[in-house]
């Protein structure tokens, strides 16, 4: 029988070749990867899909190790290494438009930030790099959206919670501090209004009068 390490150790490994099954079969074959590893943390890989054939301009990354823990409650005392919220990010951007592939790192300290902070990352939170997303990004923080519309969740075996694919959306600062006051849902009420392109790596600030 193996050690209660080496079984969790396993059983991690398996939950990443499902997910990454579930995104190549969602966004195709990602033609870039890069890993990084924090001190204390698993490591995290993040996958560059370069499109599809509907819309190749559209570039979507995607983390790859940030589901392999279970998300637990800040305030828990002790950590339960089975059952808690599962996740991965993606974020979708036009490309050609600016040097969005040096966003890899910066999307492995948010996927990274569970077991580094103790945080749940779930929808309507934000989370902020404190730095551009890429050189010279108008973003240095996100939205964290609902998911299931790109990608479907990824039912694991019980215990386990599926793993959910949650989109990121990329807020100026403006935006990101108008949302503190007036939640995600609003924000979001007013990109819908504005007929924001979200994807846009070098949009402006919607008007928040």
């Amino acid at each position: 029988m193996p050690g209660t390490d080496e079984f969790y150790a396993r059983r991690m490994v398996d939950v990443l070749a499902l997910v990454e099954a579930r995104l190549r079969s969602a966004l195709g074959d990602p033609d870039a990867r890069a890993a990084v590893t924090f001190l204390g943390t698993d490591r995290v890989e993040v996958l560059r899909f370069p499109g599809d054939n509907q819309d190749g301009t559209v570039v979507r990354y995607a983390t790859l190790g940030m589901s392999a823990q279970p998300m637990s409650d800040p305030t828990a005392m002790l950590a339960d290494p089975v059952a808690g919220p599962r996740a991965e990010l993606v974020l979708s951007v036009r490309g050609g438009l600016a040097d969005t592939d040096k966003v890899l790192r910066p999307l492995a300290v948010l996927a990274a930030s569970p077991q580094v902070e103790g945080v749940v990352v779930a929808p309507g939170a934000s989370l902020d790099v404190g730095e551009p997303l890429w050189p010279g990004a108008p973003f240095t923080s996100v939205l964290v959206a609902e998911p299931g519309g790109l990608i479907e969740d990824l039912d694991l075996d019980e215990p386990l919670d599926p793993v959910r694919f949650l989109p990121l959306l990329p807020m100026t600062p403006n935006e990101a501090a108008w949302k503190r006051v007036h939640g995600a849902q609003a924000l979001q009420e007013r990109w819908l209004t504005n007929g924001t392109d979200l994807r846009d790596p070098s949009r402006k600030s919607v008007p928040l009068d």
